[in-house]
C-alpha cells in the first residue's frame, strides 16, 4: 500500500500531514510512504529526517501522488486549474484521502471528491467521544492556538503581564479576558495565568466555569437560563437566540473597558463566526490593549479584525494572524500527523499490509463525506441532525 504525503500548497500553510515518528510507524506495518521534496521545511523537517524514518522523498506532487492508495494531507486538496495546480486531478479514482477538508462549508470541493471517485475523511467532523480524543485534529490544533494566541497578545501589548514590585515601584499585572472556553480558551486561560495575568473568561455552555475556575480564571456569566441549553450532543457550541446576544453585549460591554487583552476563540461549526467584540467596545478600550480573534478566518468575532494582519483601530491593535496553529508547525504537524495515525491504525490489516476500514465504527462514518462516487455524510446531505 502506498501512502503520499504532499507538499501543502495553500498560501500560509506551513504545516505537513506527517513526521518522522509516524513515518516511522507507517513503514513498519510495511506501508510505503512516498513524500513530496520539501514538504516539512516549514516545519523544520528535513527531507533527511523522512528518509532517516523510512520514508521515499519524490521530486515534485505529480510524482508523490502518482498511484498512491491514500493521500494524507493537511488542507483540502486544490480542484481547479491544470497540472499540479489541480492537486485533485493528481489524485487517483479509489484512493483514499485524509485531511482537514471544511467539508461544511466547502460543497463545490466535496462535490468534486465525489465525482472523482475518491473515499474522503473530512478529520475536522471526527464525532466528540472518548475514544476518538487521540483522533480529534480540532483539539490538537487548538490547543496550541490557544497557547500561541496569548503569546502574540503579549508581543503587541506594550506592558508586562505579571506584577512585578521593584525600588523604582510596582508594575500591576495584565488583565486578560478569553471569549469562548474550547480547547483553545481553556489553554489559553492557563498560558495566561502561568505569565501572571488576572484572567477573566466567558462562554454560552455554564459546564465550563468549573473548567474556568480550576485553572484560576474567574467564569463570566452573562444569562445562567439561555446557558443551560447551549451545548450540541456533540460538545460543540450552539448557535445561541438574539435575546442571548444582546444580553452578553451588556455584559461584556462593561467588563471589556477594564482588560488590557481580549481573546476571542468562539466558532459554531459550518457557520460564520458570531460577532462578539463590537467597534462600540473597541472604542471603549483603553488606549495600547490587544485583541486576539483566533476566529478571524471564520469570519472573525470582531468586525475590525483583518485576516493575516495586525491592525490598529481607536488606539486598539486587532492581532487577525492566519493559521497560527501553523506559527508552531513543527509541535502542530506533530500532532495533527499523530492524529491521522490514530485513526487509520485500528484499521489496517498487517497480514495483508494495507487498510480494511470498518464502516460501521464511529470515528469512520462519522468523518466520511464521500464514496463509491457519492456524498455520504448526513451532515451533508440533509439527513443529519
Amino acid at each position: 500500500m502506498k501512502i503520499a504525503i504532499p507538499k501543502e500548497s495553500r498560501s500560509g500553510e506551513t504545516r505537513v500531514a506527517a513526521s518522522p515518528d509516524v513515518v516511522k510507524k507507517l513503514t513498519g506495518f510495511g506501508f510505503q510512504v512516498i513524500i513530496e521534496k520539501g514538504a516539512g521545511e516549514a516545519s523544520a523537517i528535513t527531507d533527511d529526517d523522512f528518509k532517516t524514518a523510512g520514508a521515499t522523498i519524490a521530486k515534485d506532487a505529480a510524482t508523490a501522488l502518482k498511484g498512491a492508495d491514500m493521500v494524507l494531507k493537511i488542507q483540502p486538496p486544490t480542484i481547479e486549474g491544470k497540472g499540479a495546480a489541480n492537486e485533485l486531478s493528481l489524485i487517483k479514482k479509489g484512493a483514499v484521502l485524509v485531511a482537514h477538508l471544511g467539508a461544511m462549508t466547502n460543497k463545490k470541493d466535496v462535490d468534486a471528491y465525489a465525482k472523482a471517485g475518491i473515499t474522503s475523511f473530512a478529520m475536522e467532523l471526527m464525532p466528540r467521544i472518548s475514544r476518538a480524543q487521540s483522533m480529534d485534529i480540532l483539539s490538537s490544533q487548538s490547543n496550541l492556538a490557544g497557547y500561541k494566541s496569548v503569546l502574540d497578545g503579549a508581543a503587541e501589548f506594550g506592558s508586562a503581564f505579571p506584577m512585578m514590585m521593584t525600588a523604582a515601584g510596582t508594575v500591576p499585572p495584565a488583565k486578560v479576558f478569553i471569549m469562548g472556553v474550547g480547547v483553545a480558551g481553556l489553554q489559553a486561560i492557563a498560558t495566561a495565568k502561568r505569565l501572571g495575568a488576572i484572567v477573566t473568561a466567558t462562554d454560552v455552555r455554564p459546564a465550563t466555569r468549573e473548567q474556568v475556575e480550576s485553572l484560576g480564571g474567574k467564569f463570566l456569566t452573562v444569562d445562567e437560563e439561555m446557558e443551560k441549553d447551549a451545548e450540541t450532543e456533540a460538545g460543540y457550541a450552539k448557535e445561541m437566540p438574539k435575546e442571548y446576544f444582546e444580553k452578553q453585549k451588556a455584559v461584556v460591554a462593561e467588563h471589556i473597558k477594564k482588560q488590557d487583552i481580549v481573546i476571542t476563540t468562539a466558532l459554531i461549526p459550518g457557520r460564520k463566526a458570531p460577532v462578539l467584540v463590537t467597534e462600540d467596545m473597541v472604542k471603549s478600550m483603553k488606549h495600547g490593549s490587544v485583541i486576539v480573534d483566533l476566529a478571524v478566518e471564520a469570519g472573525g468575532n470582531c468586525p475590525l479584525s483583518k485576516l493575516g494582519k495586525v491592525v490598529e483601530t481607536h488606539g486598539v491593535k486587532i492581532v487577525g494572524h492566519q493559521n497560527v496553529p501553523g506559527r508552531l508547525a513543527k509541535d502542530a504537524s506533530a500532532l495533527f500527523a499523530k492524529n491521522l495515525f490514530n485513526f487509520i491504525s485500528p484499521h489496517v490489516d498487517a497480514e495483508k499490509k494495507t487498510l480494511t476500514f470498518d464502516w460501521e465504527d464511529e470515528t469512520v462514518s462519522g468523518t466520511l463525506i464521500t464514496r463509491d462516487g457519492k456524498v455520504v455524510n448526513p451532515l451533508l446531505t440533509g439527513k443529519g441532525k
